[in-house]
């Protein structure tokens, strides 16, 4: 080609293709960002109460009922600054069961109850898990990135499968 012609088709082509890519890859990457961003967020609200414990009471937790989204029972405190309640909530799930008890952090100015320890901390942040299983397949399909969409999807399900273990 001498240099004064004007660029050929197959040129353009080219460049149309690298600015389709980039934008592909870009948003893709911001949607994956929004996805991580959400799984932090749902996980924070629980997490920070049970990761965070200074100052907060801490005890333990007789469950005593169950009835609809949540469990009740006397609290009996572990913390210094913390005080006996004869009835503390705690939300109902899969790791919560009548007639057990729990080490808990009380929510400030509330009756409600986390669990705490590790397998508190490890429920916290099943949110975050779930992000990061969903993080993956879009870095995967959207961005064609097979590498960090194994490590995100491995770190997903290595989250989700230390809660379950520890819950049990």
């Amino acid at each position: 080609m001498i240099p004064a012609m004007p660029a050929t088709a197959s040129t353009a082509r080219q460049a149309s293709v690298s600015a389709l890519r980039f934008g592909r890859v870009a948003a893709m990457g911001a949607v994956a960002a929004l996805i991580l961003f959400a799984g932090v967020w749902g996980s924070w609200g629980t997490a920070q109460h049970v990761m965070l414990t200074k100052g907060r009471e801490r005890g333990t937790l007789r469950v005593a009922r169950c009835a609809g989204g949540v469990c009740d029972g006397p609290f009996a405190p572990a913390s210094p600054g913390a005080r006996p309640r004869a009835r503390v909530e705690i939300e109902k799930s899969v790791a919560v069961h009548a007639g057990t008890t729990y080490d808990v952090v009380l929510k400030p100015g509330t009756g409600d109850a986390v669990r705490s320890g590790p397998a508190g901390i490890l429920f916290a942040w099943v949110p975050l898990g779930g992000a990061l299983l969903l993080a993956s397949v879009v870095v995967a399909g959207g961005m064609r990135l097979a590498r960090p969409a194994w490590v995100l999807g491995l770190a997903g399900a290595g989250l989700l499968t230390a809660a379950f273990v520890a819950l049990q």
